[in-house]
């Protein structure tokens, strides 16, 4: 129990240390002004850690994404607490490190990469916004990797990728995109940058929770068995998923 525990936590661990390096690392690298780079950045680590230990933890490195499991009990309170505590615990020191090896007028430059809302955008605005970009992105993780019948399954990493590549490239000069709390947290804390940040942990919360509630009320509850026809009709043969839903 002990063991499984502090496998599936330190995945969690690596994969949320890997984002927030890579992410906040590229908008300092890239001074904030290249949006391709910082959305393939994020949606690329994570693709590459959700692919790399999804068998282990899950691959959530996303404390909203674990609530989400959590509202609809898929994970245990135990187990998400301890994958919360990773994933916080990875932003701060992946944070610290990566403040501790970059040059610091670029990192004082863009806030080490701590998410703020652009010119114009109101708190209010940006909330929206991550709950509406945090919502696909559970969405399409329950659709890929929680879903038994997801036809993508296998490949759920890379549909994860993508989903926060495009979020990013749409979010980003928004709001940042965060899509996760753990993101804000780390490049926060050790900037001390704290402009609007109640949005990046309410935001992605609600928009995990809504996903999540929705896909399993709709498609993760036992469904009824597709309809049997004639041989000339198609139906007689039985459909992919039939079996899960019966």
């Amino acid at each position: 129990m002990r063991l499984a525990l502090l496998q599936r936590g330190f995945a969690e661990f690596v994969g949320t240390f890997a984002l927030i390096f890579v992410g906040a690392g590229s908008i300092v690298a890239t001074h904030g002004a290249n949006l391709t780079a910082i959305a393939l950045a994020h949606g690329l680590v994570i693709a590459v850690m959700a692919s790399a230990v999804g068998h282990i933890s899950g691959g959530h490195f996303n404390p909203a994404v674990t609530f989400g499991f959590l509202v609809t009990r898929r994970i245990e309170i135990h187990l998400a607490a301890a994958y919360w505590f990773a994933q916080f615990t990875a932003a701060l020191i992946a944070a610290l490190v990566l403040r501790g090896v970059v040059p610091g007028p670029e990192a004082d430059a863009v806030n080490l990469g701590a998410p703020s809302l652009g010119a114009g955008v109101s708190p209010g605005m940006g909330l929206v916004i991550e709950i509406i970009l945090t919502f696909f992105l559970v969405w399409v993780i329950f659709a890929t990797a929680a879903d038994p019948r997801g036809a993508f399954a296998s490949i759920s990493g890379l549909a994860i990728g993508f989903t926060i590549t495009l979020d990013i490239f749409m979010g980003g000069p928004f709001t940042g995109a965060a899509m996760n709390p753990a993101r804000a947290f780390g490049p926060e804390i050790v900037q001390n940058f704290w402009s609007d940040a109640w949005i990046y942990y309410l935001g992605p919360l609600i928009g995990a929770g809504l996903a999540a509630f929705a896909y399993d009320k709709l498609y993760l509850r036992p469904l009824s068995p597709e309809p049997v026809g004639p041989p000339e009709t198609g139906l007689d043969e039985p459909r992919p998923g039939d079996a899960a839903a019966m």
